[in-house]
């Protein structure tokens, strides 16, 4: 498979501190083949998200994603580039909210503190957004549906 410069569309995705973030992206359909040799069916096709920008001679990363087949390229990308927010709120959780600082034994109390930290940096998001200017794409605009559980799958932890 070769790429063009006409499969490349540009892309925004947020206000970065140096103005508006943006690269080259080109959006496919694919089949992940991993093993297929042991399965009756293909598998289902995914998103195969490629970003080239274009002081590079070659793309720089890439994406797979079940994303629905109807998501516009525009929230594809956004929705791939929110790791670095969610790399940035992990960071702040254990280092301003304590997520890191547990030092207990069991899976019970490393939940609670988990969820108590989850919650109080919940709140703050919440108190921070009562201020903050308007983002580019708003969590909104970006319809996301899990798909369902099998029916024997069981929460880690669950009582019998």
């Amino acid at each position: 498979m070769c790429l063009s410069s006409s499969d490349l569309r540009r892309v925004s995705w947020r206000e970065g501190t140096r103005g508006t973030m943006h690269s080259r992206f080109a959006a496919l359909r694919v089949r992940v083949g991993h093993r297929d040799y042991w399965r009756s069916e293909p598998r289902e096709e995914q998103w195969l998200l490629i970003e080239w920008p274009k002081a590079e001679k070659e793309p720089t990363k890439y994406w797979l994603s079940n994303l629905p087949v109807s998501i516009s390229v525009r929230k594809l990308v956004a929705t791939a580039k929110l790791r670095w927010r969610i790399e940035r709120d992990y960071e702040e959780l254990k280092q301003e909210l304590g997520l890191g600082h547990f030092e207990g034994r069991n899976w019970r109390g490393f939940h609670h503190h988990a969820s108590l930290c989850i919650a109080a940096y919940g709140f703050l998001v919440v108190e921070r957004c009562l201020f903050s200017p308007e983002p580019l794409l708003r969590a909104a605009d970006i319809e996301l549906h899990l798909p369902p559980l099998p029916r024997e799958a069981k929460p880690r932890g669950a009582a019998d």
